[in-house]
């Protein structure tokens, strides 16, 4: 009889912690532009661990209704620093993005937000952005060549500038750990920011984007 009680408490137990690990509140530090959907990332508040919702095992993007959030006045899409829990059916890493989480039909909810003092806590710190130039060959990570353990950084940046090509394309240009790099940006607060001369705190939120042609493109997908 002891045992069966033993064995009965320790499956409830994994039962409970398999529940809690598909449960997940994140803090979002991206909600960009992709294929004219959404690209949502953040950060559990527990393991400061990323977390990138996905539609599919393939890692899709997800459209607007898949992006919002449910509070006591009404339904809203995501927004950086935003707080919001989120329930998932499983996790789904891909070789070029191990964050991937597959959402369930559940609806989000806001779990408020942090301030700008905070998002410091929640840097990373690597020694490059997958190296030094602006994209990463599909075929080194798929023969796992390179190992690419998060597809998402959160750092503090140098000398940021924003701007746009002669071709109409939203560019950043700025400096990490003594390395200059130019991506592409995929906030959609860019011209905002641009043109208001808003103020910004040289933080970003960099994402290793899809195999595009043969290679993965590092993308800024939000500007604080």
């Amino acid at each position: 009889m002891l045992k069966e009680v033993i064995r009965y408490d320790v499956i409830e137990i994994l039962t409970i912690l398999k529940g809690q690990e598909m449960k997940k509140t994140i803090v979002i530090f991206a909600n960009s532009i992709k294929h004219q959907k959404h690209c949502v990332a953040g950060k559990c508040i527990l393991t400061k661990q990323w977390v990138r919702p996905v539609s599919n095992i393939q890692g899709r993007e997800l459209t607007s209704q898949q992006t919002t959030y449910v509070n006591k006045y009404g339904t809203y899409l995501v927004k950086p620093k935003q707080k919001i829990e989120m329930n998932f059916n499983s996790h789904a890493p891909i070789l070029h993005q191990p964050e991937n989480y597959l959402i369930d039909n559940s609806p989000w909810q806001q779990r408020y937000k942090i301030e700008d003092s905070e998002v410091n806590q929640y840097l990373d710190a690597p020694t490059s952005l997958w190296g030094t130039t602006n994209k990463v060959e599909y075929s080194r990570i798929n023969s796992k060549m390179i190992v690419i353990p998060q597809s998402l950084y959160l750092i503090q940046t140098k000398g940021l500038t924003l701007y746009k090509t002669k071709e109409d394309k939203r560019r950043a240009s700025f400096n990490y750990n003594s390395i200059a790099y130019d991506f592409p940006v995929t906030d959609p607060n860019f011209d905002k920011i641009r043109t208001e001369g808003m103020n910004t705190f040289g933080i970003l939120c960099i994402s290793l984007g899809e195999n595009f042609n043969g290679y993965c493109y590092k993308i800024v997908a939000t500007i604080f």
